[in-house]
């Protein structure tokens, strides 16, 4: 077991967004689920948590009621290989009520947000060419899912 993983506090949908989480990226699985007994807070038989790994990295959904949401001071940032990854995980994450946002960053139908971020990107932005590299920032900063091909456009001026 990892020594720290993340908890993602849910309302009820615990299952069910590790379920399309695990759908989204390779090596990802379920590994286990706890369920509320009678001494629990909510429903005995209802899901507690949601143990499962995201490209090997564990993370536990907790179904803990309405108190909390998600916001912005936590993300997950997600290196793409190009922009073809970037289409396909911008659309699915978006898809069924997400939102896109500026920058490469998403908020899924569940309120988690996420970086969507072509390897490229990082790699222009450190050229020690300031101007490229500005351009570059320019760029990216007007857009909202990441166009690998305008930021290289942006690069080469």
């Amino acid at each position: 077991m990892q020594k720290i993983r993340p908890c993602l506090w849910f309302d009820n949908e615990a299952e069910e967004a590790a379920n399309f989480y695990v759908s989204l990226f390779d090596n990802s699985r379920i590994t286990g689920i706890e369920r509320y007994r009678e001494e629990g807070m909510r429903e005995p038989g209802s899901v507690m948590t949601v143990e499962f790994e995201l490209d090997g990295q564990q993370y536990q959904g907790l179904n803990g009621g309405p108190e909390f949401k998600f916001n912005e001071a936590i993300s997950f940032s997600v290196d793409c290989a190009d922009q073809k990854e970037v289409d396909d995980l911008w659309e699915k994450l978006i898809e069924g009520g997400g939102e896109p946002g500026p920058c490469g960053w998403l908020k899924d139908k569940y309120g988690l947000s996420w970086q969507i971020v072509p390897r490229v990107l990082p790699e222009l932005l450190a050229d020690p060419d300031e101007e490229k590299a500005g351009r570059v920032m320019k760029a990216m900063l007007a857009m909202g899912k990441i166009d690998v091909e305008a930021l290289r456009k942006a690069y080469d001026g």
